[in-house]
């Protein structure tokens, strides 16, 4: 019973604010002449609850000072320890530093571009890609020009640490850009600014070779140059218009270079047309001869094996049918008179009396 009265007013005790208030207003139970402050717990709710509550204090304060580092692949890391650069870069991953005493710089060894244009285009501001004015050049007569060309590259990764020593964060501006505009005034200045349109690929690739054994002296190589594109060439408006003269007058005297040309090859064409007829005409003439000649001496010679095969028997023989010819005809013309040549070299004749025509009858030679 007692145990359970003590329970009550412990009870009671601490639903009033851990003290009593005495009937008489003068002082509590426990005595002391004022109300008791309750006691404050240092072990804060037990020691499992400090311990967690430290570590989230640490985890706050490493996150605040922040004793790391992410690099991310085309990244370079430039750790500074007291201001003193370490001579190597920090690799793309995860990299602790002690904070305050070291700083890491990152910069980036992606490929960039810088434009050099008379305009701004379209992807000017983009991430890597920088964008500057077009580079005037004096042509070889003083005349003013203006290049434009397309400049890659990237950030020497082996050598980034050194770069960024030596030349400061700005390196591009004070390796790629002076670099660029030197060799661009250089190359151009000794053309005449009417002749850079067509020397426009040599002008290119010197313009890159150039770019690229500067860059290559540099200490340490700083930057690794990739590309050079040369884009356009920006004549004077006076110089447009000369070199547009100068194409048409080239223009119309190949037009009568090309009608000279057709006039000759009409000429030659009917000069050749005649040549075939006059051809023509000499072969058929010369076939008709050539004719008439194979006649000839094809009677010739058949007039050689005809006196050839001659012989006296066949003189008579042929001399005998003349002579039978002849009585024939002395029977029917009795007036008739014959003379007879021997041999038969030379034609027989017989006279008609009554008609007085002369007939000569041939032996055949």
């Amino acid at each position: 019973m007692a145990s359970d009265m003590n329970d009550y007013f412990n009870k009671k005790k601490s639903e009033n604010g851990g003290f009593k208030k005495s009937s008489s207003g003068g002082g509590s139970s426990g005595g002391g002449g004022g109300p008791q402050m309750p006691k404050l717990d240092m072990n804060f709710g037990g020691g499992k609850a400090g311990i967690a509550y430290f570590i989230i204090a640490v985890i706050i304060l490493l996150v605040l000072a922040k004793p790391f580092t992410i690099i991310e692949e085309g990244q370079r890391g430039i750790l500074s320890t007291n201001g003193k650069y370490q001579d190597q870069a920090l690799l793309p991953g995860l990299h602790f530093i002690v904070p305050v005493i070291q700083k890491v710089y990152v910069v980036d060894t992606k490929v960039r571009i810088i434009n050099y244009a008379s305009r701004i285009e379209a992807n000017a501001g983009a991430s890597g890609i920088i964008t500057k004015p077009a580079v005037t050049v004096l042509d070889k007569r003083g005349l003013p020009v203006s290049i434009e060309l397309t400049v890659q590259y990237r950030l020497n990764s082996q050598f980034a640490a050194q770069t960024i020593s030596n030349w400061g964060f700005s390196w591009e501006d004070k390796i790629i850009n002076p670099v660029v505009r030197d060799v661009v005034r250089n190359v151009v200045g000794k053309y005449d600014a009417e002749s850079l349109p067509q020397m426009r690929n040599t002008i290119a690739i010197a313009i890159e070779a150039g770019i690229r054994e500067k860059v290559a002296s540099l200490k340490n190589s700083p930057a690794i140059l990739q590309s050079v594109q040369l884009r356009e060439i920006v004549l004077p408006q006076k110089v447009k218009e000369q070199i547009e003269n100068v194409q048409i007058a080239k223009q119309q005297v190949q037009r009568a270079q090309q009608e000279v040309e057709r006039a000759k090859q009409e000429a030659f064409k009917r000069a050749e047309e005649a040549r075939g007829i006059a051809e023509k005409a000499r072969i058929e003439a010369q076939g008709k001869a050539d004719a008439v000649t194979i006649e000839a001496e094809a009677n010739a010679k058949a007039n050689l094996l005809i006196s050839k095969s001659l012989t006296t028997k066949l003189l008579q023989l042929e001399q005998m049918k003349v002579q039978s010819k002849f009585n024939d005809a002395l029977r029917e013309n009795k007036d008739a008179k014959i003379f007879l040549t021997p041999g038969g070299s030379t034609p027989n004749i017989w006279v008609d009396m009554k008609n007085g025509h002369q007939t000569k009858t041939s032996t055949g030679h």
